[in-house]
């Protein structure tokens, strides 16, 4: 597929699934970064799971996962060739994780469904979140749920709702090095590793527009790796915040 069918799908469907953006090179090659990462800050791990965050801080090998071909295309043309990382997480879920309810990741604004249900409307995107799998995911392994068209609805699912429309979701079935992008109004949710000795790898790379704030925690006392700014190319300093000055700058 082309970023310009796979910016309708985003628009149509909510998301989309960029197969093969990692061979399995590159696959082995970012599974032995996330095996060697170590907490700091706000990183988490637990009994089932661990989150690091702001992994593109870490060091230059992680540059490249800001802009892979294909992805960052998608991202510029959903969101503006001055769009920005808002965040970059390695997550990994063994046997056991239980994942979480359907829910959106934010939600600009309530607006009513039957202005959202005209074609001819076009609801523009403020924040995408790509998923990039670097395990073959089937039913058991945890896979992402989605619910096609829900960024339609205008609304947060209320607690326990399930369906949309009479919708219910689907588990996004995938390759190692696959990319699933979706919109972050959709209706979506983690779901259980079922598992006995496979753990899910999953590095997640959430891209704004240049407006939304960048979530780089500890906030106040993030700072920036010499090492990693030193060796972005001109397009990652500005996925870092390196932009132009605008009206608020």
């Amino acid at each position: 597929m082309s970023t310009a069918a796979h910016l309708a799908a985003l628009h149509e469907q909510g998301f989309t699934l960029l197969p093969g953006v990692l061979d399995a090179t590159g696959v082995a090659s970012l599974r032995a970064l996330m095996d060697r990462l170590q907490p700091i800050h706000w990183d988490y791990q637990g009994l089932v799971d661990d989150h690091f965050k702001c992994v593109f801080n870490r060091g230059p090998e992680w540059l490249p996962y800001l802009d892979l071909p294909g992805v960052i295309e998608l991202a510029e043309a959903a969101l503006g060739e001055d769009c920005h990382l808002i965040g970059m997480t390695a997550w990994q879920s063994r046997p056991g994780f239980i994942g979480g309810d359907l829910h959106v990741d934010h939600l600009a604004m309530e607006l009513p469904e039957n202005l959202l249900a005209d074609p001819a409307f076009c609801l523009p995107m403020q924040i995408c979140s790509a998923h990039l799998y670097l395990d073959a995911i089937d039913a058991d392994l945890c896979p992402t749920l989605v619910i096609p068209g829900s960024h339609r609805s205008g609304r947060k699912p209320l607690p326990g709702e399930t369906h949309w429309r009479g919708r219910t979701a689907e588990a996004v079935l995938c390759k190692a090095g696959d990319v699933l992008m979706f919109r972050s109004e959709l209706w979506h949710a983690g779901s259980r590793n079922r598992t006995v000795d496979r753990t899910r790898h999953l590095l997640q790379v959430h891209y704004g527009r240049r407006m939304v704030a960048q979530k780089f925690s500890p906030y106040l006392d993030f700072r920036f790796n010499p090492d990693v700014v030193a060796a972005c190319t001109p397009r990652q300093r500005r996925l870092l915040g390196d932009h132009a000055a605008a009206e608020y700058d």
